[in-house]
């Protein structure tokens, strides 16, 4: 049982609050209670699973040739603090307040009802998204490996992208459908499967590293930060929300343009906030919480930077492949063994990012069905595995249909933006919790409050003003159906409305 000293429910309205004490007491009633098997290891092989996918494998090239030349090891430093800064605000939360929904509950218990609510919602936005988005870019790479030796899938189950007419994508699905199973299991047989396929993933990383420095010509790394371009101005909605507020053009190269690149390399480092969701299921969360979250993060930066700094130095940024740099770069100093390994490591390595972004949609939605803002229904876990199993089948079988049936490289940004929005909200909350509720034990303090995560608030803005106006248009249909859906459902069945 809980031994913080109950404190009775603040605010009114919309704006009411559900104490700390309130959310550890719900983690104890056994029909929805979430079963305890994490360590601090298993947190961060989580993290490091979901941390690391497209964006090294992908994301690497296509920015150093088009926005920051060699010195797209410094964007990945940059998009590394910026991280950092809301990983220090998460720790402190994920430690005081153990529960599952990450962002949603850390702001039910400092900013309110109606706040929690639509990060709630936003996470669900993106989670779901990001599982599809990578499912379906885990099709492509099964598909290159399948074209390799001689095994070509039928047009009809490839999806919409390579289909002249219909298409589905049935590897995708498939995909989402087993993981699915897998997260119903246990928990911890989705660690074990995690720890194998991370492995994997981590040792092609190594290759790529260890390989790739025997092939280093010190003259590309000449200029390091290439001259600066400015970038042909977007319009509409297809420019940054920046441009159209400020007038200020993103620029290419030279130093803005590692700036720019961090932007974009952000995408590489979203899933870090997924270790929070899983705050309910770990045996020492105050302690393994910080250490899963803030060391996931760190082997990642390293990681990134060094396969940056290697693979800029093998071939020239302006020469490097935008669809496959890695595999590709070694093919052009006449090593494709180890494009092929490449390959393979990129289409093992997504399915735990895959995974793991589908398991915080569920925990995120768990726990607001558990408060009432979701239909209790719900909120009910397995009497033998002790996980969300409702939830878990109902949102699997959807996004397994979104991955085969759509299309949705257009909303990838969207995923962004939903990350991005909930760093700002933990770290107000950070904050906010400081100043409402000073007596709580914090087992991780985030440390210069309020300055960092006010710091981290701007550096989290500022990344999103560097999306398309379009981006946001599509996030505020999405807050806005939200908001409905709240006023309509969530406020009157709320059990915090009902005096639980």
């Amino acid at each position: 049982m809980s031994t913080q000293q109950d404190t009775p429910p603040s605010g009114d309205g919309l704006f009411r609050t559900k104490t700390v004490e309130q959310s550890i007491r719900d983690t104890e009633e056994p029909e929805h209670a979430l079963k305890k098997s994490l360590s601090a290891l298993d947190l961060t092989v989580f993290g490091v699973g979901v941390i690391i996918g497209t964006g090294i494998f992908v994301l690497t090239g296509k920015v150093a040739k088009e926005t920051a030349g060699p010195a797209t090891a410094l964007a990945f430093v940059v998009a590394g603090v910026v991280c950092a800064l809301a990983a220090l605000c998460y720790a402190e939360f994920a430690s005081t307040v153990p529960v599952a929904g990450s962002a949603y509950t850390f702001s039910y218990a400092s900013l309110g009802e109606l706040v929690a609510w639509i990060i709630g919602w936003d996470l669900v936005l993106e989670f779901a998204l990001g599982t599809a988005v990578v499912a379906v870019g885990w099709s492509g790479y099964v598909r290159s490996l399948m074209d390799n030796i001689g095994w070509t899938m039928p047009e009809a189950l490839s999806g919409p992208d390579v289909a002249s007419g219909f298409g589905f994508d049935i590897l995708a699905f498939a995909l989402v459908l087993v993981l699915t199973v897998i997260l119903v299991l246990g928990m911890k047989l989705s660690a074990r499967v995690t720890t194998v396929v991370v492995a994997v993933k981590l040792a092609v990383v190594l290759i790529v590293i260890i390989a790739g420095l025997f092939f280093i010509k010190a003259s590309n790394y000449s200029p390091f930060i290439p001259e600066a371009e400015k970038q042909e101005g977007g319009s509409g909605l297809d420019a940054p929300l920046v441009q159209l507020i400020f007038g200020y053009e993103p620029t290419n190269f030279g130093v803005m343009g590692i700036f720019t690149a961090a932007s974009i390399v952000f995408f590489a480092f979203i899933g870090f906030d997924v270790v929070a969701t899983a705050a309910e299921e770990t045996k020492l969360p105050q302690r393994d919480m910080p250490r899963g979250i803030l060391a996931s993060l760190v082997i990642c930066t390293l990681l990134y930077v060094a396969v940056s700094l290697v693979v800029t130095g093998m071939e020239n940024y302006s020469d490097l492949s935008v669809s496959a740099p890695l595999a590709d770069a070694f093919k052009a100093v006449g090593h494709p063994f180890y494009a092929g390994v490449i390959s393979f490591g990129a289409a093992v390595g997504l399915t735990t990012v895959c995974m793991i972004l589908l398991l915080g949609q569920t925990r995120v939605f768990f726990a607001m069905s558990r408060d009432g803002l979701l239909p209790r229904f719900f909120s009910k876990t397995h009497p033998r595995f002790g996980t969300p199993y409702r939830p878990t089948i109902l949102l699997g079988v959807i996004i397994a249909v979104v991955a085969g049936f759509t299309s949705i490289n257009e909303l990838a940004t969207l995923v962004n933006i939903g990350t991005l929005f909930a760093f700002v909200v933990v770290a107000l909350g950070v904050i906010v919790l400081r100043r409402t509720r000073p007596e709580l034990h914090r087992a991780f303090r985030t440390p210069w409050v309020p300055l960092l995560p006010i710091v981290s608030v701007a550096a989290s803005v500022w990344l999103m003003l560097n999306l398309p106006a379009e981006t946001w248009l599509r996030f505020g249909i999405w807050m806005v159906i939200g908001v409905i859906i709240y006023f309509v459902y969530g406020r009157s069945n709320s059990r915090m409305a009902k005096g639980r």
